[in-house]
């Protein structure tokens, strides 16, 4: 009886051992996310001011650097780090479902973190209408693919965690991060893997807070809506921004995918020519808006919500076309903020037929309808929206602004961009598993 109980002791304390290792994995994990997120983010805002320099001192520069721009920074990721391009969440997404680690190991790996870093900040410095959020994620689930890659069994919790640390620290929104893992990323909830998460998410939120202190993404708004006329902003924001989101989404895939005929073939044949119209269009759009289109368009989105001040009615329609085009050039870059700026956009001119409703309000509607266009996954689009900006009061019409947006944009998209742009990474990865070849860095975002 005592040598039962003794070996019982063992096998308990055995199992109380590795339950601590696995965690101690995935906060040492959290911690490291970070302080990367954080370290991206001040560099980002380096690498955008310096371009706004630029800019203001020769106007037409971009014209001559952007396009010259996207094309180096094309070939550096296709040269020396393949599957870095575009926002890098569709490959966390396609990593998780992976089974052989090698294959995981070709999405996110240490390489593909420092290359989705730099290739980020080039483009950015380049002046492509990108975020730095989704390359984030993408670090993140590589930093914690590399922590556990002794561990396979881990691997797909360490890289839902890592994604969802990386949200969580880039935009200081901890319950957006994980609403993230859960809904865009697993698409399911499961209590333990969901604890871990929460975890390295903890982590990595504290790493954040303790460098860049606690701050509000977009700054903090108290702009509501009033009963009566005001709510009817409601469903014409979602409905808006939710097809205008579902259309860049589907516009994305099918580029990614391939376009028919000619065209199709010297995109592919061509590629850095091809980034570098993408860069000329994207310089256009720019000059057309007197240079608000630039970078995550964080700025111009901050200083409308605080100042009261609607933006210039072609905004969302500018700032929409310079993203398709940075995302399609196959530079690496998010479209999570420019995203909730094109949303903005759209938002402030619905706001133009409602002159009594507070424009900051109406705004919010369209940053959280087109996001959730864009993704297709509600609730995290309108949880990200009320941390970003500390607006609680607005809980219920962003909700109903989120839900309708995700509604119109199933009527022009099947599926979210994200998930949509995983299936070709995914596709891809299998069929050459199968055969038994080399992977190429296809899909292109």
């Amino acid at each position: 009886m005592s040598r039962f109980l003794t070996s019982r002791r063992k096998r308990l304390i055995r199992l109380v051992s590795a339950r601590s290792q696995q965690r101690a994995m995935f906060v040492a994990g959290g911690l490291a996310v970070g302080a990367a997120a954080v370290a991206l983010a001040l560099l980002a805002n380096e690498a955008q001011d310096a371009f706004a320099r630029l800019a203001a001192r020769w106007p037409y520069a971009p014209l001559l650097v952007t396009p010259l721009g996207f094309a180096l920074t094309v070939f550096l990721t296709n040269r020396f780090f393949p599957n870095s391009q575009g926002s890098g969440i569709p490959q966390a997404i396609a990593a998780r479902q992976l089974t052989d680690p090698a294959a995981r190991r070709r999405l996110v790996s240490a390489r593909i973190a420092v290359g989705k870093v730099v290739l980020t900040l080039l483009g950015l410095l380049s002046g492509a209408s990108a975020g730095r959020e989704g390359p984030t994620v993408q670090v993140g689930a590589s930093i914690m693919f590399a922590i556990g890659r002794m561990s396979p069994r881990h691997q797909p919790g360490l890289i839902l965690a890592g994604s969802a640390a990386g949200v969580a620290a880039a935009f200081n929104t901890p319950l957006a991060g994980i609403v993230f893992g859960i809904e865009e990323m697993s698409r399911s909830f499961e209590t333990r893997p969901s604890g871990l998460v929460i975890t390295t998410v903890i982590a990595a939120g504290l790493t954040s807070l303790a460098i860049m202190g606690n701050y509000t993404y977009f700054g903090v708004s108290s702009a509501l809506l009033r009963n009566g006329v005001d709510w009817l902003a409601i469903p014409l924001c979602g409905v808006a921004g939710g097809l205008a989101g579902g259309l860049f989404g589907r516009f994305v895939v099918v580029v990614a995918r391939g376009l028919p005929g000619f065209l199709g073939n010297a995109s592919k044949r061509h590629r850095l020519i091809f980034a570098a119209v993408c860069g000329l269009g994207v310089a256009v759009c720019g000059l057309m808006s007197n240079d608000m289109i630039f970078g995550t368009g964080y700025a111009q989105v901050k200083g409308a919500l605080e100042g009261g001040a609607s933006l210039p009615w072609h905004f969302g329609v500018l700032k929409l076309a310079a993203t398709a085009l940075s995302t399609v050039s196959g530079i690496p870059g998010g479209i999570f903020s420019p995203s909730l700026a094109v949303g903005a956009g759209i938002g402030a001119n619905v706001a133009a037929l409602f002159p009594q409703t507070p424009v900051g309000a109406v705004m919010l509607l369209g940053m959280v309808a087109y996001f959730a266009g864009v993704v297709q996954a509600p609730i995290t689009s309108f949880v990200i929206v009320i941390e970003m900006t500390d607006n609680h009061a607005m809980v219920v019409p962003l909700m109903a602004a989120s839900l309708i947006g995700y509604a119109a944009s199933r009527l022009v998209a099947r599926q979210g961009t994200y998930h949509a742009l995983a299936a070709g990474f995914l596709a891809q990865h299998r069929k050459q598993e199968t055969l038994g070849n080399p992977i190429p860095s296809e899909p292109r975002l």
